[in-house]
Order: structure tokens, then sequence, then C-alpha cells
């Protein structure tokens, strides 16, 4: 069971990358093209996808339930 949002500490880049994807539509090109990395140290996308915090629908990109409830939390 993943915890709850206010338990989490995200690290800056994906605070970051939450933001981004809240400011206004983006495409999942568009996001692979800005956020993918190929350092195993630096996995800002990777770990948003699998911490449920962003979420594909077709070839959009979207906060998810999780995400927008991160940014409330932080805001």
């Amino acid at each position: 069971m993943a915890a709850p949002v206010s338990a989490i500490a995200l690290d800056a880049l994906t605070l970051q990358l939450l933001e981004w994807v809240a400011a206004r539509p983006r495409t999942y090109d568009e996001a692979l093209e800005v956020w993918r990395t190929s350092c195993p140290r630096l996995s800002v996308w990777e770990d948003a996808v699998i911490g449920g915090f962003v979420e594909c629908r077709g070839r959009a990109v979207l906060l998810s339930e999780r995400g927008r409830s991160y940014l409330e939390v932080v805001a």
C-alpha cells in the first residue's frame, strides 16, 4: 500500500515535474523529451510514473489524483 501523500517527501526535481505537468496540457512525447534521462541516479520521470503522481492517457500526460493531492499539500 502506498504511503499517504502527506508522508512523502519528494525531491525538488519531482516537484518541478508535477508543477510543469499541472501548468498546461502536456503530451507524452513532450514529457519524455524534457524529463527522460539515461542516468539511473536521476530518474525523475520514471519515479513520478511509478509513484503514481502522473498518468498517461493516450498521448496526454496528466497529474493523477495523488499528484494533485501532493501539490495541494506543498502549496
